[in-house]
């Protein structure tokens, strides 16, 4: 099963209306055959503050992630130095946390197929320079 990266931009735009991209984001993953979706913990951190005004948003976050729809691999404690040597590479982006940890992780996984909103993910690179497939169509 080839492992989708969900970035924080996807997860907000999904669960708050008001935004832009809001059915875009609805559409992408009833057309994907049973999506396997991983993220990190910078990106619900991210997620749940941005969406604090969002009645019931961060439940349905944590209830993603225990329900096991948002898959947590990624161990900050293990990658510390991997995602800091990525800050310091795109410092000119800049490259924050989030972004630094699902870089680091596509590399883990072998996957570069990614949820996002974030332009950002056209200029990085995971592995040894390979490109980031955005999966939503903007």
């Amino acid at each position: 099963m080839n492992p989708i990266l969900v970035d924080t931009g996807f997860i907000v735009t999904r669960l708050d209306d008001s935004q832009r991209y809001h059915a875009e984001c609805l559409a992408v993953l009833p057309g994907m055959a049973d999506p396997f979706l991983i993220t990190c913990e910078a990106v619900i951190s991210e997620s749940c503050h941005l969406l604090r005004r969002v009645n019931g948003a961060k439940e349905t976050i944590l209830e993603n992630v225990e329900k096991g729809i948002f898959k947590i691999p990624f161990s900050l404690s293990r990658r510390a130095a991997e995602v800091s040597t990525l800050i310091k590479k795109y410092a000119d982006v800049p490259m924050d946390l989030a972004d630094a940890c699902l870089v680091d992780l596509a590399t883990q996984v072998g996957s570069g197929r990614i949820l996002t909103l974030d332009g950002d993910f056209k200029v990085y690179r995971w592995g040894r320079n390979r490109a980031f497939e955005i999966l939503i169509d903007i």
